[in-house]
């Protein structure tokens, strides 16, 4: 009956629309009044949910990554990329690709990548590369959910923190599935071009074009190579990392770019404050969850059932998969792993699964549910992007149900890439030390 009353009314509130924390938060509390539960332990839960020092690196991410796109890093990555590659066919939709693999290790989000680089990058598909605006959005998304596989990942650190992985192995086990899923997305649109007779829409640029925008973009590049240098070479911590990067935005958005103003970082701390608010009620909401999963045997009887179900690794993978698919269409990526990661980690382990190589593909099967019907969260922002744009040659509205249909070759792209780093740990293991 608590299985029931837990999630049962988890998932009518999640239908009803009801903030996924305030879901997590009231089932719980649902089901600790049906077993008689004190409620007095629902706070202390939470805020042991949220109080890890691991967790402090999502502030310092989260606003790094306001800081650098305010700093207008994503127009350089933008012009670098396009100035190497814009002028081939399909070009400006590849430099869409790269350029999100490249926000996404400074933001770690896919939702602030979507909204940074879609206002330009979605108008350039349409009215230069020639593709339709359905097309250009879903490849917007769907790039941008790259964003939590590509180090630094949000994602990651939540992952570690209830896993207890290390931080610093799960950035470098996201580099080249991150990698991948892009290649994949490159593949996609080089079919795209094929099948609407597309043609190459710029000049090639010269070297010296090449070079001048490389160093106006190189401040952007850095910013990944110092946080995943600093952590794997042992000069700080993962959250040590997160703040170093704030000051280096800072520095970079003050005194090398010039664009971030004293006067704008009020604005930056507030919108980094809401960002990061939004992710801890979620935190907390769904530590608490897991909390009474734990308490009253649930995730012991459901890893118990998983090991019996699945018996050896190739069918416990293809549960997992199926499982994270399905959860990723209608819950975020870190309410996710707070409900399933306690219950799949011991069977995991029990099979022999590298825990990195778990957490890595955990998160793939999350990145995809960032751009699958009917909550996709990227969708929806990429949206709204485009409901704004005016002067496209592409006058076709872009809904849910017009995105939906264009987003779907993207989505096979990405499972196959799943599939491929599901079964082949090499590709998250090859930069561990030790492994």
């Amino acid at each position: 009956m608590i299985n029931l009353i837990l999630f049962g009314s988890f998932f009518v509130m999640l239908f009803l629309n009801i903030p996924i924390c305030v879901s997590l938060g009231m089932s719980s509390i649902f089901a600790m009044l049906y077993s008689g539960d004190k409620l007095s332990i629902v706070p202390t839960n939470i805020y042991n949910g949220m109080a890890k020092f691991l967790l402090l690196a999502i502030p310092f991410f989260v606003l790094s990554g306001n800081i650098m796109a305010k700093a207008g890093i994503s127009t350089r990555l933008i012009q670098f990329i396009d100035d190497c590659i814009g002028h081939r066919r399909g070009g400006i939709a590849i430099v869409c690709v790269v350029v999100a693999c490249f926000f996404g290790a400074i933001s770690g989000s896919g939702p602030a990548t979507v909204a940074a680089l879609g206002i330009i990058l979605i108008p350039a598909m349409i009215n230069r590369g020639g593709f339709s605006a359905p097309f250009s959005s879903a490849m917007m998304a769907t790039a941008s959910s790259i964003a939590i596989v590509i180090p630094p990942s949000i994602a990651f650190v939540v992952y570690a923190s209830i896993t207890g992985v290390g931080v610093g192995d799960m950035f470098m086990g996201g580099i080249l599935p991150g990698i991948m899923m892009g290649i994949a997305l490159v593949v996609v649109i080089m079919l795209e071009v094929r099948k609407r007779g597309l043609t190459a829409s710029r000049e090639k640029a010269t070297w010296g074009e090449r070079w001048k925008s490389f160093r106006s973009a190189f401040w952007g590049f850095l910013m990944p190579v110092i946080i995943l240098g600093g952590i794997y070479g042992g000069f700080f911590t993962p959250t040590e990392a997160a703040a170093v990067s704030v000051v280096y935005g800072l520095i970079v958005g003050l005194f090398i770019y010039r664009e971030v103003k004293l006067k704008d970082l009020f604005d930056l701390l507030v919108d980094s404050s809401v960002t990061t608010g939004g992710i801890m009620l979620i935190i907390g909401a769904a530590t608490l969850f897991s909390y009474v999963c734990t308490v009253h045997g649930i995730s012991k009887a459901a890893s118990d059932l998983l090991l019996t179900v699945a018996g050896n690794k190739i069918v416990f993978l293809i549960i997992v998969n199926v499982i994270f698919l399905i959860a990723g269409c209608f819950v975020d990526a870190n309410s996710a792993m707070y409900i399933f990661i306690p219950i799949m980690m011991p069977v995991a382990q029990a099979l022999g699964i590298n825990l990195v190589h778990f957490g890595v593909l955990s998160t793939v099967n999350l990145a995809i549910g960032q751009v699958t019907p009917p909550v996709g969260v990227n969708l929806f922002v990429a949206i709204g992007v485009s409901d704004k744009l005016k002067d496209v040659k592409d006058k076709t509205r872009v809904t849910i149900e017009t995105i939906s249909k264009a987003v779907w070759p993207m989505i096979v792209a990405c499972v196959i890439t799943l599939l491929i780093v599901t079964y082949v740990p090499f590709f998250s293991t090859l930069f561990l030390k030790g492994v």
